[in-house]
């Protein structure tokens, strides 16, 4: 029995030119009836159709002020506050071409789909990745998601990054990435992970419990600090020991931008083959990418309320890692 099996039963048209950017600063005043909300909720009726993790984002970053002071995503808004919004639009596609390529379906009704994604696969369009991306394939294979969500990012529900493999959530209409969207902001949504990492860890389970938020050192990478940062936890428990390494489920409860990895790094037992987040020098043989996977979801229907329940084995390449003489 292999170690994920003791765990879980189981020619193109062309790419549009890139816009300009756009500088945006808009200020607007809080009134009697909007009183009480939340300010990433206020910000982001200003800023539809942006996601609200992008809002929390800008706030995060200092891009939106309250009376000229940074506030946290929760700030509860007074009649009288002003809130400003700097907001720099990056280079966007505005239109996204799509390309037929290999797309491994796990599960498909009239509401979402759920994709086995491969490793080296980008999600979204990026500069460098117009044309090559998981969003590309979705559009090809079901052009009717172009109308839901975002144009980047149609039916998205969340993402995984480029070199981790797994189970990805994509809704067909509107109404359902609304739900899916609001199931992922009150934590309804499991997703569980297959990590390797670097070290043995002593607890057979436990908690990570550390905010979130960018290194002040490099704006592109995270780290955990006190600083500008959102509440993050994560969940772990011991799948398999190794001699210089773990094998770890993770679930990880809030989704913060590379959580589980940070996370892991946080606590001394970085993700291996991660080469951001992880040990220097660190290198196992056979392992070309950071050893995380989206094996599991677990979730109602946004539409019956039926529980799904979604698996993805671990990849080839994962697996060979763990049979290998040098790990053993």
């Amino acid at each position: 029995m292999s170690a994920t099996e003791s765990i879980f039963s189981h020619p193109q048209p062309k790419q549009e030119a890139m816009s300009a950017d756009r500088h945006e600063v808009r200020r607007y005043e809080i009134g009697p009836q909007e009183a009480g909300q939340r300010l990433d909720r206020s910000v982001q009726q200003q800023l539809a159709p942006l996601s609200r993790t992008a809002v929390q984002r800008l706030i995060d970053e200092g891009a939106v002020l309250v009376n000229g002071e940074r506030e946290k995503a929760g700030y509860a808004l007074r009649a009288g506050d002003v809130v400003e919004i700097l907001w720099q639009q990056p280079q966007r596609l505005t239109q996204v071409a799509p390309r037929a390529l290999p797309l491994e379906i796990l599960y498909e009704d009239g509401d979402l789909l759920v994709v086995n994604k491969a490793a080296g696969m980008v999600v979204h369009p990026a500069p460098g990745h117009e044309e090559d991306t998981l969003v590309n394939a979705l559009l090809a294979y079901c052009p009717q998601l172009r109308e839901v969500g975002s144009g980047e990012r149609p039916g998205l529900v969340h993402r995984l990054d480029k070199d981790t493999s797994g189970l990805l959530l994509v809704a067909k209409h509107q109404q359902a990435l609304t739900a899916l969207a609001e199931m992922m902001q009150r934590r309804q949504i499991h997703k569980r992970y297959l990590a390797l990492v670097v070290g043995q860890v002593p607890l057979d389970q436990g908690t990570i419990e550390a905010p979130i938020g960018r290194d002040p050192r490099n704006r592109q990478l995270m780290t955990v600090t006190a600083h500008h940062s959102r509440e993050a936890r994560t969940h772990f428990r011991i799948v398999r020991r190794f001699a210089q390494h773990t094998l770890l489920s993770v679930e990880p409860e809030t989704g913060r931008t590379h959580q589980i990895r940070v996370h892991l790094k946080a606590i001394g037992y970085p993700v291996a083959g991660d080469p951001v987040y992880g040990r220097s020098g660190h290198r196992l043989p056979g392992l070309t990418r950071q050893f995380l996977h989206a094996a599991q979801l677990i979730l109602p229907h946004p539409m019956t309320g039926a529980t799904l329940k979604l698996e993805a084995p671990l990849p080839t390449d994962l697996q060979a890692v763990l049979a290998r003489e040098e790990l053993l």
